[in-house]
């Protein structure tokens, strides 16, 4: 029994192992499917949307007829008195049942704060439209954000794995030397502190990692998310082609397809047609409307007699003075709407200073990541060389410990310049207000091991 359970629990194991091996890597595209269906702040935008499209069927409303139907009924006691030329005062007790009913059809004919409101609510309709939008593209460069900051935090870490096994090295190789009577304590010292550096750098790169990863967790809705579990980019990315190539054009297009700015012109248009809104309430009304009434009994002066009476016409109402309060809401506004007017001067100011950086930062970032590169090859050689030179007596540890240091600052830098560019790739496009799912799968190509031929 117990050869048994020991080859079952070998079998379990096995599979499980395969099971690990077998499971593969998710990228930017796949944490961003996640994020569509358990993002928190997404699902509220999708709440909010569809509660602001109701704004136009609500305006609306105020055009359209309105129908209305009463109905009551109750039983009276009364007493009535009247005199008589024969008896003089008679006194009567009267119990009875009363009943009235009434069926209203309304139509607005003329009525400026009606047609105000409905094109308010139009406005508002189309702000939570567009607000959605922006909201959607949000949520694409959130993801990428949070990817490549997990990622570029695991590049540190390796980075600073690296630097600690180098000064380690270096370390005990100066206090060999300076126990041979060949080095000195200032190697020695050197080495310790490179290394202690890479530990705080270490540390540092791992919380920043667990903050990246949680922010990825809170958006898919695994708490368990691991930095294995996220596909790396690949080690010969490039850039991607910029397209248009010429500003001017990014210029338009953020102007015509920005959803946050395009949701801000609603906004104006909101506060707009509030003022018409106040304003109206200087001007007349004039409304139809049709009226079916049944009464019986329904008071002392119809005592046992039924009414039925239908009724047509049309209803003028003339404001005549309130006070001055329609004055005043109008004019407070006429403010509201002019402060709508210069935030989205400042909101287009701040986007088209935001859509020159990242269209600045993507056409340098292709040089950038071409003298990195560069930069880390000649890198790489330098710790060769000075490692000999200093086999052959012309450089000191210190050298050394130098080029080491440059070496792996060069790799940080050009990891994080080739993230910087896959966000401000991204980031060009929001701004632009072209954002889409494709180019978030675009970008996801970039991700991954590249397939071996």
């Amino acid at each position: 029994m117990s050869r048994r359970m020991s080859k079952l629990s070998i079998l379990a194991a096995a599979l499980a192992l395969l099971a690990c091996q077998t499971a593969q890597a998710v990228g930017p595209f796949q944490i961003y499917e996640q994020a569509l269906r358990n993002d928190p702040v997404f699902l509220g935008a999708i709440k909010e949307r569809d509660a602001g499209l109701e704004n136009r069927a609500i305006g609306r409303a105020g055009l359209l007829p309105k129908v209305g139907y009463s109905y009551n009924k109750g039983h009276n006691n009364s007493k009535v008195s009247y005199l008589d030329t024969v008896r003089g005062t008679i006194t009567e007790k009267r119990n009875y049942d009363s009943y009235g009913s009434s069926l209203t059809l309304q139509q607005p004919l003329i009525d400026y704060e009606a047609y105000a409101n409905y094109r308010k609510g139009v406005a508002q309709a189309l702000f939570a439209d567009e607000n959605f939008r922006g909201k959607s593209q949000e949520l694409l460069v959130r993801v990428l954000s949070y990817y490549t900051k997990a990622l570029f935090a695991q590049d540190q870490i390796d980075i600073a794995l690296a630097k600690k096994k180098a000064f380690e090295q270096q370390f005990q190789q100066n206090r060999h030397m300076f126990q041979q009577g060949e080095g000195t304590r200032t190697d020695i010292l050197e080495a310790e502190s490179r290394y202690e550096l890479a530990t705080a750098e270490e540390i540092e790169a791992r919380d920043e990692q667990d903050a990246a990863l949680r922010e990825l967790a809170a958006l898919t809705g695994e708490p368990n998310l691991d930095v294995r579990d996220l596909d790396p980019l690949q080690e010969d990315f490039q850039s991607f082609s910029l397209t248009p190539a010429n500003y001017d054009t990014w210029h338009e297009m953020a102007l015509s397809n920005n959803p946050v700015l395009a949701s801000q012109r609603q906004r104006v248009e909101v506060a707009r047609y509030e003022v018409e809104r106040n304003r109206a309430g200087h001007l007349p009304k004039l409304s139809a409307y049709a009226t079916m009434r049944q009464n019986e009994s329904e008071s002392g002066n119809t005592y046992n007699q039924r009414y039925d009476t239908n009724t047509i016409g049309i209803e003028v109402s003339v404001p005549l003075y309130a006070g001055g309060g329609v004055s005043a809401s109008t004019r407070q506004a006429s403010r509201s709407m002019e402060q709508a007017e210069y935030e989205l001067d400042g909101k287009t100011r701040e986007t088209l200073i935001e859509l020159r950086r990242q269209f600045s930062a993507c056409l340098s970032g292709v040089s950038k990541l071409r003298a990195y590169q560069k930069a880390l090859t000649s890198a790489e050689a330098l710790v060769v060389s000075t490692k000999q030179s200093i086999l052959g007596g012309e450089r000191v540890n210190l050298d050394a410990l130098n080029a080491e240091q440059q070496l792996y600052t060069t790799r940080r830098d050009l990891a994080q310049a080739r993230y910087d560019y896959l966000m401000a790739w991204t980031k060009l496009h929001y701004y632009a207000g072209t954002l889409r799912e494709e180019d978030l799968a675009r970008v996801d190509e970039a991700f991954g091991q590249r397939a071996q031929p």
